[in-house]
C-alpha cells in the first residue's frame, strides 16, 4: 500500500515514514505543502493521503478540494490529521469528504493500523 503524507512539518512526516514503513511495511511519499501534496498525488498515484488540517498557505480542507477537483485524484481516500479532536471539527472534516481524522500527536506503532482501519470502513 503507497500513502503519500502531507504536512508542512519535518518532523511529523518523519515520524509517520517510520511508523508507516517499518510497523504498517507500506510505501510513503512526503510532500510539505499542499501544493506539493496534490502535484504528487497525480503523479504517483497512492492508495490514500494523510493530510495534515492547518498548514500555511494552502490548508488541508483547500488540498483536498484540490484533489477531488482533479479526475486523476479525485477518488484517492483522504484521511485528515489534527491537532484539534473536537467532534464538531471531526464533522466538519468528514463532511467535507475526507475518509476519516486521525488526530495528532499519533502513535508511530499504530498509525498503519488506523489507516487500515479507516480504509476497510469506507
Amino acid at each position: 500500500m503507497k500513502i503519500l503524507v502531507i504536512d508542512d512539518e519535518n518532523d511529523i512526516r518523519r515520524i509517520a515514514r517510520l511508523g508507516l514503513e517499518r510497523v504498517g511495511k507500506m510505501q510513503v511519499i512526503d510532500a510539505a505543502s499542499g501544493a506539493e501534496g496534490v502535484e504528487k498525488a497525480r503523479s504517483e498515484k497512492p492508495d490514500a493521503v494523510l493530510l495534515d488540517v492547518m498548514m500555511p498557505g494552502q490548508d488541508g480542507p483547500a488540498t483536498l478540494q484540490s484533489l477531488r477537483a482533479d479526475p486523476a485524484t479525485a477518488s484517492i481516500p483522504v484521511i485528515f490529521l489534527t491537532a484539534k479532536a473536537l467532534a464538531s471539527e471531526v464533522e466538519r472534516l468528514r463532511s467535507l469528504g475526507a475518509t476519516g481524522v486521525l488526530t495528532k500527536p499519533f502513535d508511530a506503532m499504530t498509525l498503519a493500523a488506523e489507516i487500515r482501519a479507516l480504509l476497510e470502513r469506507s
